[in-house]
């Protein structure tokens, strides 16, 4: 006999009836009051009369699919993934689709390896994307190279669902084999993308290779011709890139647009997830902003559902995952607080309380490679060529950055960081080889006025970075993440002011989303000290090594400007 269809009939107890519930029905936009029969951790039915073993009165408030983020790296919490899915269970996530590129980069299979092993048994189900860019150019030094033929190996092995975001846009454009060739290995999955300002034609040969989704957008003309060209819109509403208010009047002015939009996290910080939110504080700024509830609800459950070819999930109906949020009020609004969250017919969460999840630690691989090969405060001396220098532009609240010329400040013979003019110096170290191999470049907006921060969390590759407002202070926070093999310090001439150790691949730390949180804003707060205004500094200054976001870059090998072709030299003229 069919249990679950003889729980549907009525006929036998469910495991579970949720009583009284006041159910979000996506497909027709209104409340339903119901009860929820479950059994064996699905939806049996939804009908009034149904009795359980376990009975559960939901006393007339809102009932809603368990929600599914579209685009995160969980890395970039600094948390493991148990201590991640233990936070994120808290505020209604249900499903989690990761891109684990930032450990690939830094640990190669083996970082993949320990994010899917760490990542079974948890509350909340993470489905990995193959990390499709490793490196993400070739203008980055990861600790290894993960080809087409190591990307097959992810699916075969099973550890992987879809193509993670495919970052080099322009060897795709240009029919590079090689990216092409990584595409194909993924097969008959989705393919997620990562194409900031591509358009026109461009966008039409990006588009010609299956790709068919984008968290890039930053303004609404682009993401209106991405929708048009039948992109799925991922609207990315993180820690420091902000971009729901920017893009939801898309959705607003025709709510059949949500259909092809999700909105995502792509990276956001442990403090976000603690103070504000994870997907129900999407639902709050997207209630906010005016948009229909239902409309907003399908952006986080369904679409990405959808997307990703979970047709199990996302919906509260008959045969779907019991995965589903009780709210605390009657109606979705935007106060939006969760009372208590089931996952696979178990509770899990009531009241801002979750079972305990299980550490890692006896998972993680050990970094092999230990930095030996710092340069010198003279080394990383700027010797003056001319009357105009690259710098790095920094926009508070927007991944994009500029490249700025600028007259250099001149002691000595050399270019030196300009605190006046909010210009400081950055270097690159390469730290999975030890090569030794560096770069300087010079970037303004940061707000340092003394000292430097620094970090092994450098997007994509996860060299050394650091900023700083003389060479000193520069050279301590290279040694100092040196000793801890990769982690958050600032510096201040000769003395560490501060210093978090990141033990997992440089990027992750064991300890809980409370602990995190409280360490990160020890460094913010002693980078303040230094001058540092910009929100979130040590994730901002991680992004200026991305050489696939527009516009001017820094990595190990140099200044990089990707819409210029690659390397760009310090000085203009």
């Amino acid at each position: 006999m069919n249990k679950l269809a003889a729980v549907a009939r009525g006929d036998i107890p469910a495991d579970l009836v949720i009583h009284n519930a006041k159910i979000a029905n996506i497909f027709t936009n209104e409340y339903e009051f119901s009860d929820i029969a479950v059994y064996s951790g699905k939806i049996a039915g939804i009908s009034q009369g149904y009795t359980g073993r376990v009975n559960f009165d939901a006393e007339g408030r809102a009932v809603i699919p368990g929600m599914i983020d579209g685009h995160i790296h969980i890395e970039d919490t600094m948390m493991t993934p148990p201590a991640f899915a233990q936070t994120a269970a808290l505020h209604g996530t249900s499903t989690v689709m990761a891109d684990p590129h930032e450990i690939s980069n830094a640990l190669g299979m083996a970082g993949l390896e320990y994010m899917f092993r760490a990542s079974q048994g948890l509350p909340v189900d993470i489905f990995y994307g193959a990390p499709s860019c490793v490196p993400a150019s070739e203008f980055e030094t990861p600790y290894d190279e993960l080809d087409m033929t190591a990307i097959k190996s992810m699916f075969d092995r099973k550890m992987t669902q879809h193509l993670g975001e495919m970052m080099n846009f322009p060897a795709v454009i240009s029919g590079d084999s090689e990216a092409w060739g990584k595409i194909m290995a993924a097969g008959n999955v989705p393919l997620t993308g990562h194409a900031p300002g591509v358009r026109g034609k461009a966008l039409n040969a990006y588009m010609s290779s299956g790709i068919d989704s984008d968290h890039e957008c930053t303004e609404i003309g682009e993401a209106r011709e991405k929708l048009s060209r039948g992109m799925w819109l991922m609207i990315r509403e993180g820690a420091s890139f902000l971009d729901l208010k920017t893009l939801i009047p898309l959705v607003k002015e025709n709510p059949l647009n949500a259909a092809r939009c999700m909105a995502v996290s792509d990276d956001i910080t442990a403090r976000y997830l603690l103070e504000r939110g994870h997907m129900d504080e999407k639902m709050r700024i997207m209630i906010r902003e005016g948009l229909n509830p239902f409309t907003a609800l399908r952006m986080v459950t369904l679409s990405p559902a959808e997307y990703f070819r979970l047709y199990d999930r996302g919906i509260i109906a008959p045969g779907k995952i019991a995965d589903f949020v009780i709210l605390d009020a009657q109606e979705m609004d935007e106060s939006f607080r969760i009372h208590s969250v089931w996952k696979n017919g178990r509770q899990i969460v009531r009241d801002d309380d979750i079972f305990a999840v299980n550490g890692d630690e006896h998972l993680a691989p050990v970094m092999k490679i230990r930095v030996t090969k710092i340069p010198s405060a003279e080394n990383i001396r700027v010797k003056s060529q001319g009357s105009e220098i690259n710098v790095i532009g920094v926009t508070e609240g927007t991944v994009i950055t500029k490249t700025l010329r600028i007259t250099p400040k001149i002691e000595n013979g050399c270019v030196v960081p300009n605190a006046e003019n909010d210009v400081a110096k950055i270097v690159v170290l390469e730290r999975h080889r030890d090569t030794g191999q560096f770069a300087v470049g010079f970037v303004k907006g940061l707000g340092i006025r003394r000292g430097a921060v620094g970090s092994s969390v450098a997007h994509d590759a996860h060299n050394f970075v650091v900023a700083g407002a003389d060479d000193d202070s520069i050279i301590t926070a290279l040694k100092s993440l040196a000793e801890m093999g990769g982690g958050l310090v600032v510096s201040d001439g000769e003395e560490v002011k501060a210093s978090f150790a990141l033990p997992i691949g440089g990027l992750m730390s064991y300890l809980p989303a409370e602990k995190v949180s409280e360490n990160l804003a020890v460094m913010e707060n002693s980078a303040s000290e230094l001058g540092v205004k910009i929100g979130h500094p040590f994730m901002v200054l991680s992004f200026l090594c991305l050489s696939v976001i527009p516009e001017l870059r820094i990595t190990d090998q140099g200044y990089i400007d990707i819409t210029k072709g690659g390397k760009q030299n310090i000085f203009v003229r």
